[in-house]
């Protein structure tokens, strides 16, 4: 039975199940969490009315987002509704507080027609603190009087006018940057400075394995042996790797295990085709065990049956389970998990620059796919900023640039660039906003 303390430490934790960005944020709040994390467009006893309008605004977005891959007509729908949600160029700097029609359009629902009240409703019961990793839950709470502290987690690298209230200077919803470009942004768009803190992406703990991050620097060792065949990155940084990892570290690395490469779809199921390519360019690779290929489905049987139809193509059957992996959960719950504990034996990650941008704060180097909307355009270039990605080269040529990318410690280097420049430890930093709990971390460098 936990202590009364305890319970008074906990808060609501709300998420979306629109693709898995926001979920993603929210999985590693877990500990956070009173109870189960609340789903705010599917949780159990929802109103018929807001069910059919979050049903309809999700079910577009990924109609939109399979859309894009569509020749010429695709680009064209998709760019219109990408449009609608535009972030503007930053410089020069300058008021960008008005709201814009969506945010609008937003409150619109939520003050006439009532949306979102039946979820504040039921969090009101309990007088708990709310934390959403989406902007919708945190509007109604402060419209419908919520009455605790109600904190909003932002999943990019720059956001859209969408995320900040009708009224921001008025507001006392307060935000969780995960970087210094969030951080002015929402200044543009009118947040209250002492309304925003600067904590970066929330990772799943399991992931960084606390303030002291003992299995995490295991891990980026062994990814850097790995990463780094012929020593050329570990002779020219050895000493900073011994300051950094310690004991952890070693001048002569043991024996390497086989380079794990994981191509990861996005919550929408876009992008399938890209992997089938990689697997056509690496088919002879994987044969020969020089390298594991993990194919991550995610919750999409129809993703998860192409992979496979696409191992028998290519003729790689017998190395289904070893050297080639087609990975599907049946549930987004068991996604999260099953996906976090894939990371730890992952050493480089090819996925559009989605929130997972912020996994090479882990020490995981990201080959950038193309980027599918326009707060993907900043999250490719806030993950190059900090040096831990690199935009995809031709797929078709995977067997060979890859490998040369590995060959020179190029891939090293971006692994080590992410780790040491990227925010870690934001899930602690929001608990300790939240809890008053202090740990021992660093500040997080304001990169914008």
């Amino acid at each position: 039975m936990p202590s009364k303390k305890q319970i008074e430490q906990k808060a609501w934790v709300a998420s979306v199940d629109m693709g898995y960005g926001h979920e993603r944020a929210a999985y590693a709040l877990k500990d956070l969490a009173f109870g189960r994390i609340v789903i705010a467009n599917n949780y159990p006893g929802i109103s018929k009315k807001d069910r059919e309008l979050w049903e309809k605004s999700r079910t577009f977005y990924e109609t939109i987002s399979r859309l894009k891959s569509v020749p010429v007509v695709g680009n064209y729908i998709f760019e219109t509704y990408d449009k609608l949600q535009e972030i503007k160029p930053f410089y020069p700097r300058r008021d960008l507080s008005a709201p814009s029609l969506q945010v609008r359009q937003l409150y619109y629902l939520i003050e006439h027609h009532g949306f979102g009240r039946d979820l504040i409703d039921r969090l009101r019961r309990r007088n708990l603190p709310m934390v959403t990793t989406f902007f919708m839950p945190a509007f109604a709470a402060e419209v419908f009087g919520f009455p605790g502290e109600i904190y909003c987690v932002a999943t990019d690298a720059d956001i859209s006018r969408a995320w900040a209230p009708l009224d921001p200077k008025k507001s006392r919803i307060k935000y969780f940057a995960p970087n210094g470009r969030v951080v002015e942004r929402l200044k543009l768009y009118g947040v209250r400075p002492e309304n925003i803190f600067l904590t970066g992406f929330p990772l799943p703990k399991e992931l960084v394995d606390g303030p002291g991050a003992i299995e995490l620097k295991q891990d980026i060792a062994r990814r850097l042996n790995n990463l780094d065949p012929n020593g050329i990155f570990r002779r020219e940084y050895d000493r900073t790797l011994h300051q950094n990892l310690g004991k952890h570290w070693h001048t002569r690395p043991p024996k390497k295990r086989t380079l794990t490469l994981t191509f990861s779809i996005g919550g929408a199921g876009a992008q399938w085709k890209l992997a089938l390519q990689i697997l056509k360019s690496l088919r002879v690779r994987i044969a020969r065990g020089e390298i594991v290929f993990n194919m991550e489905a995610g919750t999409h049987t129809a993703v998860k049956k192409a992979f496979l139809q696409g191992v028998r193509e290519n003729r790689l059957q017998r190395y289904l389970g070893t050297f080639v992996h087609v990975r599907h959960s049946k549930t987004r719950a068991e996604y999260f998990r099953s996906y976090t504990r894939l990371l730890k034996k992952t050493d480089i990650l090819w996925t559009k620059p989605s929130e997972q941008s912020f996994y090479t704060g882990a020490g995981i180097p990201i080959i950038i796919a193309p980027p599918v909307g326009s707060q993907e355009d900043f999250n490719a270039r806030w993950l190059q900023t900090v040096g831990g990605g690199v935009p995809q080269n031709d797929p078709r040529y995977t067997n060979e640039w890859l490998f040369d990318w590995v060959e020179s410690g190029g891939l090293a280097r971006m692994a080590w660039s992410g780790y040491a420049e990227a925010p870690t430890h934001g899930a602690y930093r929001i608990q300790s906003v939240i809890t008053d709990e202090q740990f021992p971390l660093r500040k997080v460098p304001l990169i914008v």
